[in-house]
């Protein structure tokens, strides 16, 4: 189960990659896409994710699921700041994006959840958070900052064409948004 809100206490979500626990010849598994945004909706509200690939007798995995995890694996190399060392940050989730907060230096990120085929916006409105005056916006897996500019209750970046074109990765992009106005708390 993912809940829709934080629990107030640690909590974890199992569950396979495919519709077995156990290896099953012929599964179906998951999409990457899905198996992303996933892992990014339970850290974003505070959740482990425990994610199973049953092997077969002889201690193998199936093909299939060797590539979702590599492909996972190269989602996380570009983006793993967003997850690794987080907590969840209020409002978790807004419209397509969820929400952490580093521990370490309080960063907050935005981590964008795509339709199905959806490309990278080139402009990107989130409410609920605007980075504090004089921060750095920055698509991870991407060296160079974004322009960003205050809205009413939020923030607004601009994606240049060409990165909107060919992004860092796929599945879903993640915006390190810095320290953000906490006026709420």
């Amino acid at each position: 189960k993912v809940p829709a809100e934080p629990w107030p206490y640690p909590w974890e979500t199992c569950m396979p990659m495919a519709g077995a626990w156990s290896y099953y010849p012929n599964d179906k598994y998951r999409p990457t896409r899905e198996l992303v945004h996933l892992l990014v909706d339970i850290v974003a509200k505070g959740g482990n994710l425990l994610l199973n690939a049953g092997a077969d007798g002889r201690g193998r995995f199936d093909p299939v699921a060797e590539q979702r995890l590599s492909e996972l694996g190269r989602w996380l190399a570009v983006n793993g700041e967003a997850i690794y060392g987080t907590r969840p940050f209020a409002p978790y989730k807004d419209g397509k994006s969820c929400f952490t907060r580093r521990r370490d230096d309080g960063a907050v990120y935005a981590v964008y959840l795509p339709d199905e085929a959806e490309t990278l916006p080139r402009h990107l409105v989130l409410t609920g958070v605007q980075p504090q005056a004089g921060e750095q916006v920055r698509l991870l897996g991407h060296a160079k900052p974004l322009r960003w500019e205050p809205v009413a209750g939020g923030v607004r970046i601009t994606i240049p064409g060409s990165l909107a074109a060919r992004p860092p990765c796929e599945h879903a992009w993640a915006f390190r948004l810095g320290r953000v106005r906490d006026e709420s708390r």
